[in-house]
């Protein structure tokens, strides 16, 4: 060994080894260059980049983006720079674009062509990315629409180091995982590392938790979590809530995903086992009445129905069908307890079907509910149900801000499967409403007068945080400062499953009783909700269920979405002065118009919220605010 030769011997041996490592160095990198030089050259077969709209090839993703800018208009490092697109975003716009091309379809606005040379002669700028961001936001652009699609990992391969999301990627692993995407089970109990969602996300039970983000793509860092409405007082868990694009994509993100889902369901469905959100919505009048009056009140829609309650709770849903005449009652609930529950409470109130029942032992039945334990998606691995075999499908979907918790999706995919043609859906309708809200509506009054000392720096604060999170509370309708419009309108008998997510635009003007103009000072919006049972299917009575703020209030309150600044709004004054900003006490805005998007966020059964706001002067005169980026989480 070396370490017993002379030393002269092993000087000149370790000169000898280090002059043949430098020129195997050497030797190295000349062939690394030589590589380098040939994948260059846009025809090389080494080439295996392929452009978005033609048939060309390139050896890096710097000269395909460089290509597809100059010649196709379509920008892709512009693009995803000016919309903040993390990895998935970029990737999913990857997927999307392909697919549209492969259709002879413009990506950007949806223009069909003949053939593809067409689509090229076609291809534009795109004026408002903004406005079609959603268009690829569906996870089914995660799956690569391209069989061994280079581009898809390698496209982030030059950014930053500490972006670990672009590191240390298997390609086989990984095209391998994306491939099999659609495959991947949300109940894997084998899936890889995750993210835990904290499991207070969907307490109803007294405020609800909101995270604040000014990136849309949830790429920032960590969202600030808070308890709203202070009615709660119970510590909440620290956030964990993962951005997908920390984990490594070894782990493979498609499993991620996949895990992700199943943890946020593990929890809003535990949440639900708690006792006290069920009697918290029994306990709403308001609620409870219209679904009672709904489905006892109409009984040629229920007598000798077959009907399924999504999400069945307790099961007095249920309970009321069958106190209406339903023949057979399926309760679906992904709550084990509940599940639970709920059997026993049908079968307490000699209402359970039993399993000699559906084998027609029993030639006098008496019960007709059957409660089934897992998610709608999957009733099939529990219970047989012929498809287009239920009469009424019966649901209390609803959330805070109608959209929230997601499982409006849940009921249009039983209605697609399971209800028949020209069944009835219970509710059949539901509308966003939206008005302007004055000073009341704020922390601010409460502040400026604390037992007789002045607090209001607080209250300020408060409201300065409240331009960043949605507020789940009580408006009161003296409060509301403006008139109030409809900002969405949903059919839920024709929607499509993608109708969750939206764009819609309304005009609010100066709610003023005064004979006398006086301007006003408007803080922010407020939305809420109403669902319909309409002549439609319940023909002997119609009901509304409303969560006006001129109505009885309900548990699901309104929702409460602050401007960064307020806004002073009259009517028309000869005397405003023309040279100050729209929206100030000089210059008070007529009109109040407004651009809010609602739409699933990248965290399972949130909801992403976007506010647009401009006012309008009485010279016409236009002034607009920076767009405001919520998450109701």
């Amino acid at each position: 060994m070396a370490k017993d030769l002379p030393p002269n011997v092993t000087e000149s041996m370790d000169y000898e080894l280090e002059e043949e490592s430098e020129d195997e160095e050497l030797e190295g990198w000349d062939d690394w260059e030589a590589e380098k030089d040939d994948v260059e050259e846009g025809d090389s077969s080494d080439s295996d980049f392929l452009c978005f709209f033609c048939d060309s090839k390139y050896g890096s993703c710097d000269a395909l983006f460089e290509h597809c800018s100059t010649s196709h208009r379509f920008d892709f490092r512009g693009i995803r720079t000016s919309l903040g697109l993390d990895f998935y975003g970029a990737f999913k716009l990857i997927n999307y674009v392909r697919s549209q091309v492969a259709n002879n379809r413009c990506w950007s606005c949806g223009v069909t062509c003949q053939s593809n040379q067409d689509l090229q002669n076609h291809l534009h700028e795109t004026v408002n990315l903004q406005d079609i961001k959603s268009l690829w936001e569906d996870d089914r652009y995660l799956k690569p629409f391209m069989k061994d699609d280079s581009l898809l990992y390698s496209f982030g391969e030059d950014e930053e180091g500490e972006d670990n999301c672009t590191a240390s990627v298997d390609k086989e692993e990984l095209m391998r995982d994306l491939e099999n995407f659609e495959e991947i089970s949300i109940d894997d109990e084998n899936a890889g590392d995750t993210t835990v969602f904290s499991s207070d996300t969907c307490d109803k039970n007294g405020g609800i938790i909101v995270s604040a983000s000014n990136d849309y793509s949830h790429t920032a860092s960590s969202l600030e979590k808070v308890v709203v409405n202070g009615v709660d007082s119970r510590e909440h868990a620290d956030s964990s809530v993962g951005k997908l694009k920390d984990k490594p994509l070894r782990a493979s993100f498609p499993t991620l995903i996949a895990k992700d889902i199943k943890n946020v369901n593990k929890n809003y469905f535990g949440a639900y086992s708690s006792f006290g959100i069920h009697r918290e919505m029994i306990s709403d009048k308001v609620r409870t009445d219209a679904y009672r009056q709904a489905i006892l009140k109409n009984p040629s829609l229920l007598n000798n129905a077959v009907v399924m309650d999504v999400g069945c709770g307790t099961g007095i849903l249920s309970l009321f069908a069958a106190q209406a005449g339903a023949s057979r009652v399926i309760a679906i609930d992904a709550s084990e307890k509940m599940a639970t529950v709920a059997t026993q409470i049908a079968m307490d109130n000699g209402l359970w079907q039993s399993e000699s029942q559906n084998e027609g032992n029993n030639k006098h039945p008496t019960g007709v509910i059957k409660v089934v334990h897992g998610m709608v998606e999957e009733l099939d691995k529990s219970l047989q149900v012929q498809p287009q075999s239920v009469d009424v499908l019966l649901s209390e979907w609803m959330g805070y801000c109608l959209l929230y918790e997601s499982m409006l999706s849940s009921v249009l995919f039983a209605r697609d499967r399971w209800l028949k043609p020209g069944g009835a859906i219970l509710p059949d309708t539901a509308t966003i409403f939206v008005a302007g809200f004055g000073k009341g509506g704020t922390s601010l009054p409460f502040w400026e007068n604390v037992y007789g000392f002045n607090m209001s720096c607080v209250g300020k604060e408060l409201v300065g945080d409240a331009a960043q999170i949605p507020i789940v509370d009580i408006v009161d309708d003296k409060d509301i400062v403006t008139s109030s419009a409809v900002l969405q309108t949903f059919d839920l008998a024709t929607m499509k499953p993608d109708g969750v997510d939206f764009t819609a635009s309304a005009v609010l003007e100066s709610l003023s009783n005064d004979v006398e103009c006086r301007t006003k000072w408007c803080y922010g919006v407020v939305l809420w909700f109403e669902t319909g049972f309409t002549s439609r299917f319940c023909k002997e009575m119609p009901v509304v269920l409303s969560t006006s703020p001129y109505t009885p209030k309900t548990h699901w309150s309104q929702t409460i979405l602050t401007f960064q600044k307020p806004i002073a709004i009259a009517s028309a004054e000869p005397s405003s002065d023309t040279f100050a900003a729209v929206g100030t006490e000089a210059c008070p805005a007529t009109k109040i118009h407004l651009r809010i998007s609602i739409a699933r966020a990248v965290e399972h059964r949130s909801i992403d919220i976007s506010l647009e706001t401009a006012g309008i002067g009485p010279d016409g005169r236009k002034h607009k605010w920076p767009a405001q980026l919520f998450t109701l989480h």
